[in-house]
């Protein structure tokens, strides 16, 4: 980016600059392309999760009188309510996308965030994009300041930067001042939560993450717009964002700041394959190959895997739970059972993390055998690998690697892959393909949508 601000200039008021200047018209195509891409793929998750028990339980605790869309379902609701529905909806099965490098889920945030405050505003399609864009683009970028540092401390990054990421992005929407947007970011500081203790029984406070993220930064943009302030050192400050939410890695701000609004990494924001933790994916798709190389359940003694430190916590431990989650949602963060569905069925989307799924005795059993060993050279989090090494009764092994995840930077998916992904999801949330066909149609097209009344179509 230019330099808009000398030294010793806060961090926000830096991004604030940048903010005001991002146009429509002048964003790069393929960066435009990913948007739309996002926006599709959040549109289908919401329609995939609107009958799930965990919409009705966030439906039940928000307004339903407003003027702001609530994807899938007759009542419109308030800008806070939609976004924390929407939000809750494209995250509940954590089929949405994912930044490499983070990790965190960037358009089940934005996507929702922005919708609402534009909707609320009366605004346009170029709004929604470019609130989109730079959204997406500084909630990725904020999740490289400290690597694994908020998993660390206990918390889920895509809660907490998502919140200030919201906030930025609202306000680059429904164009704030350039002190307004600073402060918008530095309210949302105090907006920020999330932490990751729902592993411990696999309950539902981290599908709500991204709508209480997305909410949070249209309140702090609409406080920072009508005169409250916020700190303008919310990022680098000794009390900052992330002295608390990521202190035991000290902040380095130049992935953040260099070359923002010229290197766009919201183009390699990675749209997933399969309905479960990020990093599970690419040892599902071993567990495929290993399959698909002839081998029975019965042939195997044993599943080695080697993986990165810091996926541990989260998808490994402790094993004998990872080896027989609790619940289904539990299940999408359990590396070990995320592979034995995929060698059994081939594929791991929304119908293989069912209540009767998890209880599946062949599973389970081949789920039992695998197991981890820390491999101090893997990547994670600059790139999400695979393996594993399988012992069978013969005294042969098999073994196989993924050297990145399939719909990353590696291996996009393109849009077809996900416009499917769209109608899939849709068919899920019991919609006729007609019915989601048209809706696809809108979503395609929403950006160059002068108003963003087509989004009644989502509504029903």
């Amino acid at each position: 980016m230019s330099e808009t601000a000398g030294p010793g200039t806060p961090v926000a008021e830096t991004l604030a600059a940048w903010l005001a200047a991002v146009r429509a018209d002048e964003l790069p195509a393929a960066t435009v392309d990913a948007a739309r891409k996002l926006f599709i793929d959040v549109a289908g998750l919401c329609l995939a999760a609107r009958h799930e028990e965990y919409i009705a339980a966030t439906l039940a605790a928000v307004d339903g009188r407003g003027g702001c869309t609530v994807i899938g379902h007759d009542a419109a609701s308030d800008a806070f309510g939609a976004a924390l529905v929407n939000g809750t909806a494209a995250h509940g099965e954590d089929f949405d996308d994912t930044f490499e490098g983070g990790p965190v889920h960037s358009g089940a945030v934005i996507v929702p965030a922005v919708l609402a405050a534009c909707e609320r505003e009366g605004l346009g399609g170029d709004r929604l994009l470019v609130g989109t864009v730079t959204g997406v683009e500084l909630l990725c970028r904020l999740s490289l300041v400290a690597p694994m540092g908020a998993h660390k401390a206990g918390f889920h990054p895509t809660a907490v930067y998502g919140a200030l990421a919201a906030a930025a992005a609202v306000a680059a929407a429904i164009r704030c001042s350039t002190a307004a947007t600073a402060s918008a970011i530095g309210i949302a500081g105090s907006m920020a939560s999330g932490i990751i203790e729902y592993l411990a029984e696999g309950t539902w406070t981290k599908r709500m993450h991204a709508g209480w993220a997305a909410q949070s930064g249209i309140r702090a943009a609409l406080m920072a717009r009508g005169g409250f302030l916020g700190p303008r050192t919310v990022l680098e400050g000794v009390n900052g964002a992330y002295k608390a939410f990521a202190h035991p890695v000290a902040p380095n701000f130049e992935p953040l700041l260099s070359g923002l609004g010229t290197t766009w990494v919201t183009d390699d924001v990675a749209f997933k394959p399969y309905a479960c933790g990020t990093m599970t994916q690419p040892f599902i798709d071993c567990a495929i190959k290993l399959a698909e190389d002839g081998i029975k359940a019965n042939d195997i003694v044993d599943i080695t895997c080697e993986v990165g430190e810091g996926t541990v916590h989260r998808l490994w431990e402790p094993l004998a739970g990872k080896h027989n989650p609790p619940t289904a949602y539990a299940a999408k963060f359990s590396t070990p059972f995320c592979m034995a569905v995929g060698f059994f069925d081939r594929k791991a989307g929304l119908s293989q993390f069912t209540p009767a799924r998890i209880h599946d005795p062949a599973v389970l059993a081949l789920a039992s055998k695998i197991r981890y060993a820390i491999n101090p050279a893997d990547e994670y989090p600059r790139n999400f690998t695979g393996h594993l090494r399988a012992t069978l009764k013969d005294g042969s092994r098999r073994e196989f690697r993924q050297p990145h995840m399939r719909g990353g930077a590696h291996a996009p998916l393109s849009t077809a892959d996900v416009e499917a992904k769209f109608l899939d999801n849709a068919a899920h949330g019991r919609l006729r393909r007609p019915s989601a066909e048209r809706l696809l149609a809108v979503a395609r097209g929403i950006f160059e949508a002068p108003r963003l009344d087509a989004m009644t179509e989502f509504r029903g």
